[in-house]
């Protein structure tokens, strides 16, 4: 697993999750952190970025990649920098990945920044890649002309796709992803503030590794029980939190992060009208001040 630190290493210590799950981690998530107060981590998660083997590779074994797996590596990772408690942030699937780190280990979490969460819940992947048909009802046509008839017939799209990322011929590989992305970047068009276009902006050996791990773990919804997080919530008691949501995310409704709120008092959440899943310059702002008040936690700290 590829890791990295930056910024202080006698400061409060940050893990940056990346989301997609697959997408790898971001080069510049780190600048929002003040680098003299914080030691900023970030890791690539299994089968992406600069983590081996790559999921790209067709030869490389799913079987070993899954959220249990993750969530070892996570702990495998604070371990080996001797922090005992840390900030936990990021997005979109890695909201899923915090919470079940967090509730699993509480007593190593001292706070948790969450944006545009994602549960992983079997409601929340049928909408995206079934549900959003009612809106973008074009681009989800091409989505599912992508996946033989056959496939369509006996299995749902993500399954269906995550089969094709399997399949033997490198070339319907390849066009598996791109369709992939196409419908990826469909949910996200209307975002002008946002960043439109991002998914299939990415070389065809990133889109292969993001494809191939996101249909494996959506096609299992990250086998995790259904509202098993949700559920779980309790565990959160005394950790606490900001959710940060975009009230035009179409991808990641915001009703899981209105949810979330109501499980987990500890936690505030923070609507952006003008934001989507992307985000915007109101959103940038509410990061930054959620990023604002742990730091100011720690400048106070005797």
């Amino acid at each position: 697993m590829f890791w990295e630190a930056r910024g202080n290493p006698l400061g409060r210590t940050v893990l940056l999750v990346h989301g997609g799950p697959g997408t790898g981690r971001s080069d510049t998530a780190h600048k929002a952190f003040d680098h003299n107060v914080f030691q900023i981590v970030s890791f690539d998660q299994r089968g992406c970025g600069q983590s081996v083997p790559n999921a790209a590779d067709p030869s490389t074994d799913m079987t070993a990649n899954t959220t249990e797996h993750l969530l070892t590596d996570m702990e495998k990772l604070r371990r080996r920098l001797g922090v005992d408690r840390w900030l936990l942030y990021g997005g979109s699937w890695a909201a899923t990945l915090i919470l079940a780190y967090a509730q699993r280990n509480p007593e190593h979490v001292d706070g948790i920044i969450l944006i545009s969460v994602s549960l992983t819940r079997p409601t929340e992947i049928d909408w995206l890649y079934r549900g959003l048909r009612i809106l973008l009802p074009e681009a989800w046509e091409q989505f599912r002309a992508g996946v033989p008839v056959t496939m369509r017939e006996e299995t749902n799209l993500v399954e269906a796709y995550r089969r094709l990322m399997e399949h033997p011929d490198p070339q319907v590989r390849e066009q598996a992803a791109c369709n992939w992305c196409d419908w990826e970047d469909a949910t996200i068009a209307h975002e002008r503030l946002g960043r439109q276009g991002q998914f299939s902006a990415n070389t065809i050996e990133a889109k292969l590794a993001f494809v191939r791990i996101c249909t494996h773990f959506y096609a299992h919804y990250a086998w995790l029980d259904d509202d098993q997080l949700l559920h779980n919530a309790h565990r959160l008691a005394g950790i606490p939190g900001v959710i940060i949501h975009g009230r035009l995310d179409l991808s990641c409704p915001s009703i899981t992060s209105w949810e979330l709120a109501r499980a987990w008092p500890d936690a505030e959440l923070v609507m952006i009208d003008d934001s989507g899943h992307t985000g915007s310059p109101a959103m940038a702002a509410a990061v930054r001040h959620a990023i604002a008040r742990f730091t100011d936690r720690d400048r106070n700290r005797p």
